[in-house]
């Protein structure tokens, strides 16, 4: 399964460079998410945008397929590069600043996904698990009567990518999905978390 990782951001927030080569215990963050995505299987794809040419750089010179977007938004760019893959068979989305994520969630994640007779897939974390430091994820929905937020990893059709497709939304209780990086707090939480979990 392809897995796209969408990497546009610009990280004014953090002004540390472009975003997705933060480092996070001296790795690029991406290069945490995209092992993860490896390691559980996938054949990692990068989105870069015109806000990270050094991303769409590092990519090439990691040996890492990367394509550039046109960055005229998350959902269309997402869709043009899957429209440019040609990719017919569902693909992991997944964003690139959550460090965290380990190859054992994405497997849990795909293993649910195979099973739920559904077109598309989203993960979702309890709100109370967000300790973001720009005060949380503004985006809220009520999952099985708790309220979560968007974890930023799906799972979707690829010949249905321009099209509304019914979901499953998935909870998840995983602090790992919480710890998405937007600020220089958020880049020490993650780092002080991977120090204590070194195996993760």
């Amino acid at each position: 399964m392809h897995a796209l990782i969408m990497a546009g951001g610009a990280g004014t927030r953090l002004n540390l460079g472009e975003k997705p080569l933060i480092t996070i215990c001296g790795k690029p963050m991406i290069a945490h998410v995209i092992d993860a995505f490896t390691r559980a299987g996938c054949k990692v794809v990068v989105a870069a945008s015109p806000k990270t040419p050094m991303t769409l750089n590092w990519c090439r010179a990691q040996g890492i397929s990367c394509y550039k977007t046109r960055g005229t938004g998350y959902v269309e760019d997402m869709v043009g590069i899957v429209t440019e893959l040609e990719e017919k068979d569902p693909l992991f989305v997944s964003v690139s600043d959550i460090p965290c994520i380990t190859h054992e969630i994405i497997q849990s994640i795909h293993r649910t996904y195979m099973v739920c007779n559904q077109d598309a897939l989203s993960v979702w974390i309890p709100s109370v698990l967000v300790k973001s430091c720009r005060g949380g994820m503004p985006y809220r929905e009520h999952i099985k009567g708790i309220e979560a937020c968007p974890a930023g990893v799906n799972i979707l059709r690829g010949d249905r990518i321009d099209q509304v497709q019914d979901e499953l939304s998935l909870l998840l209780d995983e602090p790992r999905l919480a710890l998405n990086v937007n600020t220089r707090a958020d880049r020490a939480a993650a780092e002080e978390f991977m120090q204590v979990y070194p195996g993760r």
